[in-house]
């Protein structure tokens, strides 16, 4: 199931949620040259989850969701322009447990 909320694509498997820039964000940021991910192990909704800096723009990308962050994707760390990529399991950005069942079915349907 996918939800989108605060320009980023909430995928739900099992009870992990992963956070996946929308091909919108990507197009509206240009070409990701920098990301720094949160050190937070939780975060509330409207946390930072990332600073990016792109050739259109400087972001701080905030949670739609509260939960344990239990994984960042390290490799876009090293090489920012996967977060520009088409393909989801390229362009996640984190993935979150311990989310609230109710706060993400009230997200919007993708």
């Amino acid at each position: 199931m996918r939800k989108v909320a605060n320009y980023l694509w909430v995928e739900k498997s099992g009870d992990e949620y992963t956070l996946i820039m929308t091909p919108e964000l990507q197009d509206d940021i240009g070409t990701v040259g920098f990301v720094e991910f949160t050190k937070a192990e939780e975060v509330n909704k409207n946390d930072s989850l990332l600073e990016l800096e792109a050739s259109k723009t400087v972001l701080d990308l905030a949670s739609p969701l509260a939960g344990k962050v239990v994984a960042v994707n390290d490799k876009a760390s090293d090489e920012p322009t996967l977060l520009n990529s088409s393909k989801p399991e390229e362009s996640w950005v984190v993935k979150l447990t311990n989310v609230n069942e109710d706060e993400f079915n009230a997200l919007a349907d993708a």
